[in-house]
């Protein structure tokens, strides 16, 4: 069963801000009158007991205490930055298990927290974006991938590996291998639009399938991952819940924000590794 941390976070946020606003309005004058009283009925006060007609509620206090910080969490992650980590292989050679990402929450527009609908209109993901979004057939679970398909193009890729966007060939300049998980992998620079990245490709027989075409729909992307070979992307999702011409789409709805910089990488968070700042920078 997975958390719904948004929600928890909006729910903990009002709590405490509740609780700091009944302080105000009704505890805050009780304890006023209470003072007032007992220093007109003495001649001098005692400390202790100023101290304890003016001690808060313990979880009124606790309230108090945490509502600034849980809202500055929550105006952080919802509307600025978010922090990821990758827990698979899909997006190598881009990016490593392990990696700790940071998300730009913003790019894509400003979404309401837990209801995620789009207040304000500020840009469009774009061809070879690295975009975090919510899988389609399970909304509570994040992906990493990157964009290919904008609304209206068509994309293509074939059964010898080969993409195409509108008919045009993407192009690619061969940089060499790597060991894989059967034989070698091969490593290649990819030129997505303006974007240049690095992409993966790997003989496994289970991926050799025959030419496959997809229209984008409006409102909707195309996303695979940079290790082509081993990506549960667009080209192979399947849900019978999802109009035919919607599978393998993501919609604008899902869309969570643009990855743009690792700030640690820790590929086995055990107590005999340590977390390492070789890979900090910014996502391409």
């Amino acid at each position: 069963m997975s958390i719904n941390f948004p929600l928890l976070l909006v729910i903990a946020v009002a709590v405490c801000g509740l609780l700091a606003l009944f302080d105000l309005v009704v505890l805050a004058p009780r304890r006023r009158t209470a003072i007032a009283a007992y220093t007109g009925q003495v001649g001098e006060p005692d400390p202790d007991t100023l101290e304890r007609l003016n001690k808060e509620p313990m979880l009124v206090e606790y309230g108090k205490s945490f509502f600034p910080v849980l809202a500055i969490v929550l105006i952080l992650r919802s509307f600025l930055v978010e922090p990821f980590q990758i827990p698979s292989g899909s997006m190598k050679p881009t990016l490593e298990v392990g990696d700790f990402i940071l998300v730009n929450k913003f790019a894509y527009g400003i979404r309401l927290p837990v209801a995620e609908t789009k207040v304000i209109d500020i840009g469009d993901p774009q061809r070879g974006d690295v975009m975090v979004f919510r899988y389609p057939s399970e909304p509570d679970i994040n992906y990493i991938k990157r964009v290919i398909g904008l609304p209206g193009d068509t994309i293509k890729y074939t059964s010898d590996k080969h993409l195409y966007v509108n008919g045009q060939l993407v192009a690619e300049t061969l940089i060499g291998e790597e060991p894989g998980t059967l034989g070698s992998a091969t490593l290649y620079d990819e030129k997505l639009g303006d974007v240049e990245h690095q992409i993966r490709k790997e003989m496994r027989r289970y991926r050799i399938e025959p030419d496959r075409e997809w229209k984008v729909p409006a409102e909707h992307y195309f996303m695979m991952g940079d290790n082509r070979d081993n990506s549960n992307d667009s080209r192979y999702w399947n849900d019978p819940r999802i109009p035919k011409e919607l599978l393998g789409m993501v919609p604008d709805r899902n869309i969570v924000g643009k990855a743009f910089a690792v700030w640690l990488s820790w590929p086995e968070p055990k107590l005999r590794s340590m977390p390492t700042f070789s890979r900090v920078g910014l996502i391409h």
